[in-house]
C-alpha cells in the first residue's frame, strides 16, 4: 500500500505529482560531474599496483622520500596551542593576529599601507577562499567588470570567476616554443584592453608553467597599468616557496605598490608551510584612505557570512603562532628555504639526465622555470606513453611537479622523458 500523509486536510502519495513535479524523481536530472584532472591523476596511480610507479601529479610538497612534510616550526606550534587556547568561534574577518602577519608578508614589515591602516583584509579559506570573496565582491560593486585571465592558469581560476558569474577574457602568457613567457604579446593584450579591466595575475611561480616575468618586465607591466588603469589582482599562493625567499617572492606586489597602484592579493599557506587541509589564507585589498578600508572590509565580512560564517581557527593559531614569535619564524623561513632549494636541485637533476642521455632537445626551461611546476612541452600523446609504457603519472598538458621527483626516481624519469620525445 502506498505511503500517505495528509497536508492542509489533503491526501498526497508519495510518488505522485506534487505542486507540477514527482516527488520520487527531485534530482532525476542531476548528471554527474566531470572528474577533476589533477584529482584523476591521483587515482589513478594509487589503483596501480607497480613498484615502480611516479607520481608529478600532485600539487603539494614531498620530501626526497616522496613522502609528506610537516614542517618543525608547525610541529612546535601546535605543541604551544595544544591545550592552552580556547577553540570559540573567530569574527568574521578571522583572526586579526594571522591577518597582521600575513599582511607584513606580502606588503613589508614596515609598510606605510599597513601602518595608515588602508588595507581591508580577512582571513580567508586559503588561497581558493580569498579568490572567490574577491569574484564576489567584484561582482556585487563592479557588475558590468570582466575579468582578464592569463593563458594557461591554474584551471580553478576559471571555476572561481564563472561561479561569481564575472565574464571572462584572457589575455595571452606562456609561448609554447620558446616555453617561457610570451611577453611582448602579453603587453599587447594588455594595452587593447577596455581601461579600467580587472586582470588576475600570478605573483611568483606561475601555476602550471613556472614562467615569471623578470623584474624589469614586472615594471614594464606596471607602467602599462597604471597607463591603462587596470585594477592588478594577485594570486600570491608560492610567497617564500618559490624562490626560498618570501621577500624576493613579493617583488612583483611591491612594483605595483611603489607605483601607487590599489591591488588586490589572494594568499595561501598551503604550500609555504605545508598547511594544505588547514584552508589558511587571506583576502587584502588596498584602499585609498582608511575610511574606505573599514567600508571594504565590512563588505568582505558581508560576503563571507553566508559562506561560511567565519573561517578555521586551528590554522590560524598555528600561523600567527609561527609568524608573531622571532624564533619560530626564522625556523619557517630556514625551513621553506630548504623546500624551495630541493625543488631547484631535483629541477637541475631533470635536466642534466636528459641531457647525458644524449637528448636532441633543449631542456633549458626546466631550470629557467620556478617553483612546484615544471611546463615540460610534453604533448597529451607522450603523457599517454609516460603512463602507459613508464607507470608514470602526471596531467595530460604536461605539466611536471617538481615535488614529486626525488633522487631516487630523478633518473627513471628522464629516462621514460627520452624514451617518449626522442623521435619528436
Amino acid at each position: 500500500m502506498a505511503l500517505r500523509t495528509i497536508i492542509s486536510g489533503r491526501v498526497i502519495r508519495f510518488g505522485a505529482v506534487l505542486g507540477g513535479r514527482s516527488m520520487s524523481s527531485w534530482w532525476g536530472n542531476v548528471e554527474p560531474a566531470a572528474k577533476d584532472p589533477i584529482l584523476g591523476v591521483t587515482e589513478a596511480f594509487l589503483a596501480d599496483p607497480r613498484p615502480n610507479k611516479v607520481n608529478v601529479g600532485v600539487g603539494a610538497y614531498r620530501d626526497d622520500n616522496g613522502k609528506p612534510v610537516v614542517l618543525e616550526c608547525v610541529r612546535e606550534a601546535e605543541r604551544r596551542i595544544a591545550g592552552n587556547l580556547n577553540m570559540e568561534y573567530l569574527p568574521m574577518g578571522g583572526s586579526a593576529k594571522m591577518v597582521e602577519e600575513t599582511l607584513k608578508l606580502a606588503y613589508g614589515e614596515n609598510s606605510d599601507l599597513i601602518k595608515d591602516k588602508r588595507i581591508a583584509a580577512i582571513q580567508a579559506l586559503s588561497g581558493t577562499g580569498a579568490c572567490r570573496i574577491f569574484a564576489d565582491f567584484q561582482k556585487r560593486f563592479c557588475p558590468d567588470s570582466q575579468i582578464y585571465i592569463p593563458v594557461p592558469t591554474w584551471a580553478n581560476h576559471h571555476n572561481i570567476w564563472r561561479d561569481a558569474h564575472v565574464p571572462q577574457r584572457t589575455f595571452h602568457y606562456y609561448h609554447p616554443e620558446s616555453k617561457g613567457l610570451d611577453f611582448a604579446s602579453m603587453m599587447d593584450d594588455i594595452k587593447n584592453a577596455p581601461n579600467g579591466s580587472f586582470f588576475m595575475l600570478h605573483a611568483c611561480a606561475h601555476n602550471p608553467t613556472g614562467v615569471d616575468p623578470s623584474e624589469e618586465q614586472w615594471r614594464e607591466i606596471s607602467y602599462q597599468f597604471k597607463v591603462k588603469g587596470h585594477f592588478p589582482f594577485f594570486d600570491m599562493a608560492y610567497q617564500g616557496f618559490a624562490s626560498g625567499d618570501p621577500e624576493k617572492d613579493a617583488k612583483s606586489i611591491r612594483i605595483f605598490l611603489e607605483d601607487g597602484h590599489l591591488i588586490g592579493c589572494a594568499q595561501s599557506y598551503a604550500k609555504n608551510m605545508g598547511l594544505y587541509g588547514q584552508r589558511v589564507g587571506c583576502l587584502s585589498v588596498v584602499c585609498e584612505d582608511e575610511m574606505q578600508a573599514v567600508a571594504v572590509k565590512s563588505q568582505l565580512q558581508q560576503l563571507a557570512r553566508p559562506m561560511y560564517s567565519n573561517p578555521p581557527i586551528h590554522g590560524a593559531l598555528i600561523v600567527s603562532t609561527i609568524l608573531g614569535d622571532p624564533d619560530l619564524k626564522k625556523l619557517w623561513l630556514k625551513e621553506v628555504k630548504v623546500m624551495a632549494d630541493r625543488i631547484i636541485g631535483m629541477r637541475t637533476a631533470l635536466r642534466e639526465n636528459l641531457e647525458k642521455l644524449g637528448s636532441s632537445l633543449s631542456w633549458e626551461h626546466i631550470t629557467n622555470q620556478i617553483g612546484m611546476f615544471c611546463y615540460s612541452g610534453l604533448t597529451p600523446e607522450q603523457v599517454d606513453r609516460l603512463t602507459d609504457e613508464f607507470h608514470i603519472y602526471m596531467t595530460r598538458n604536461g605539466r611536471i611537479s617538481m615535488a614529486g621527483v626525488t633522487t631516487g626516481n630523478v633518473g627513471y624519469l628522464a629516462n621514460a622523458i627520452h624514451e617518449v620525445t626522442k623521435s619528436a
